[in-house]
Order: structure tokens, then sequence, then C-alpha cells
């Protein structure tokens, strides 16, 4: 005759279960704070992107007695913005006229930033 081990160590199904619970309960207050940060943070991205380019077009104005010029006389290797690296696909505008706010659209799939120089 078999006799029960009473001693035997290990979780039963019960804790398994609460800590599961405690865990999706964590994991729910932590994804909307991260991606709360997230969009934060490519949003600040994609303003310092558009300083940037506000202050080259400035420069460019300066240089050539200009008031409109187009990304290419901005953005490449031998010009003033070496690379605009994109952080949520967000499309830059083409053209840049003096005084007139940048607005950087598609961010995320959504959202849009405006920067008035």
């Amino acid at each position: 005759m078999k006799t029960l081990n009473r001693s035997a160590k290990g979780f039963t199904l019960v804790e398994i279960m609460i800590v599961v619970v405690i865990i999706g309960l964590l994991a729910a207050m932590a994804i909307p704070a991260f991606q709360k940060v997230r969009q934060s943070s490519q949003d600040k991205a994609v303003l310092n992107n558009a300083r940037q380019l506000s202050a080259a077009a400035d420069q460019y104005f300066l240089e050539n007695g200009v008031s409109t010029c187009a990304s290419t006389d901005l953005v490449g290797a031998s010009n003033y913005v070496k690379a605009i690296n994109t952080v949520a696909g967000e499309a830059y505008p083409d053209n840049y006229t003096q005084g007139t706010t940048i607005t950087i659209s598609g961010i995320a799939g959504a959202r849009t930033v405006t920067y008035a120089p």
C-alpha cells in the first residue's frame, strides 16, 4: 500500500495562477506607459530633425539671397544636413519657405508635428 508524501516540494496550481495574474496586471500597467514614452521620444526626435532643417534653410537663405529652397539643397553629403534619419516613417516637406511653419506628417502613420521657426 502506497502512502502519500505530503512533504513533497512544489507549487500548487492556485499559487501558479496567482503569479500569472500578478504578472498580467503588471504588464497591463507597463505597456501603455512604455507606448507613451515611445511616442514622446519619437515626437522629440522628429522635432529635432525639423529644427535642424529649419536652421539649414535659414543658412541657405542667407548665403544665397533667396526665400525658398528644396530639401535637396539642404540634405546631402556636401550640404548643410548630412542625412535625415526617420524614426517613425514620417514625411518631411520637399520645399521650405522663409518664415513658414514646417509640418512633418505621418509619424507612426497617425501623428503630425509642426515647427514654427
